[in-house]
């Protein structure tokens, strides 16, 4: 009742409708909702945006974004700088720059065309799940701090400035699968960075590089930064597994509050919803696959959101399945991987399965 009275006001005082988190769920202009659609991921691998790049995909995107809209979704995840093979700008020392001078405008370009279509975009700002040739450049913000500060200062901050009000921007994912390089098997008295229930789990598939402290902080600072230039900007990080975001079933939740802070130390550097992948392995679900739990079984205070799944990998599950469970255990949205990846028509097909539903979550809407 409390979300419509406000949904009323901020309509009839001109102010902008957003996404916001109330409890376990995810709001829309007061509305429950339930984020429906795909990943885009990327078009021209980690060249999309900047340097005019976009205008090189732009058909692409935009002809993503109006099947994802005629087929009754209502949001996207794309991949930004990855490990920094195009963007932002660092020097030969490692430390960030700024951004190429188009950067801003082709991400806004973008945002402006998915508004047209009612889609909210979810930007990822980097990948931990293949280790690419320009690694050094990742792994410099991960270790030095100084160099994760430049970024902040000098990409992350203008960025999120800049394109807080445009109305398709859904949120900011700060890494895409940070347990690809994380270093299992780690013994620590502080329950946060002791990562012995990860041994043997296939975590560190891309490299033992980073400790759970290291990656914590890393998500920490950019979260903080994000919410210091706009406060009601949305928050997440793309969890490879369930054994990473809970504290149910014998696992550790990497990415609570009181992790994310004791790793980083900034207040503010926390998650506004959870988000988990999941694929199946020899065609069967790991135990811990949300899709053999409802949501409530993993006992987060948070939403979240199954980010990457598809049928190709889904035990069987036919696409439609899949967003039907994810719609009716208690998740707040589904993203199917991906557009440059297995049958497109497939994954249209469980956007259409949902499309104009409202009873566990209204997922249309306009911006």
């Amino acid at each position: 009742m409390l979300l419509s009275v406000l949904a009323v006001l901020c309509a009839s005082a001109g102010c902008q409708a957003r996404l916001s988190v109330s409890g376990t769920n995810l709001n829309y202009n007061g509305h429950h909702i339930f984020l429906s659609g795909a990943n885009q991921a990327w078009v021209h691998y980690a060249r999309d945006f900047g340097h005019n790049q976009y205008s090189k995909g732009k058909s692409t995107f935009e002809s993503t974004l109006s099947d994802i809209q005629s087929h009754g979704g209502n949001s996207v995840r794309v991949w930004l700088h990855i490990e920094g093979e195009s963007t932002p700008n660092f020097d030969n020392n490692g430390h960030v720059t700024g951004i190429d001078n188009t950067l801003i405008s082709d991400m806004r370009a973008y945002l402006q065309a998915a508004q047209r279509h009612n889609i909210l975009v979810f930007f990822t700002l980097w990948n931990a799940a293949v280790k690419q040739s320009t690694h050094y450049r990742l792994n410099g913000l991960m270790v030095d701090t100084s160099k994760l500060q430049s970024y902040i200062d000098h990409a992350l901050k203008p960025m999120a400035n800049a394109l807080k009000n445009e109305k398709a921007l859904g949120g900011w994912d700060i890494m895409n699968e940070p347990e690809g390089e994380i270093i299992p098997g780690q013994s620590s008295s502080e329950p946060c960075f002791d990562t012995r229930h990860l041994s043997g789990s296939g975590a560190g598939w891309a490299g033992h590089l980073y400790s759970a402290q290291e990656i914590g902080r890393f998500v920490n600072w950019q979260a903080a930064a994000i919410k210091e230039v706009d406060p009601g900007a949305m928050v997440t990080v793309g969890s490879w597994n369930m054994k990473a975001d809970t504290d149910a079933m014998g696992f550790h939740n990497l990415y609570s509050d009181h992790c994310l802070v004791k790793a980083g130390g900034k207040q503010s550097g926390t998650l506004s919803f959870y988000q988990v992948h999941s694929y199946d392995w020899q065609n069967h679900f790991g135990n811990e696959s949300p899709f053999k739990h409802s949501f409530s079984n993993f006992r987060l205070k948070k939403p979240m959101v199954i980010g990457e799944f598809n049928h190709e990998h889904g035990a069987g599950m036919s696409s439609e399945s899949m967003f039907e469970w994810a719609y009716t255990k208690g998740y707040s949205g589904a993203w199917t991987w991906s557009r440059t990846d297995v049958s497109w028509s497939n994954q249209l097909r469980g956007m259409q399965h949902l499309k104009s539903r409202t009873d566990h979550g209204q997922v249309q809407f306009g911006l």
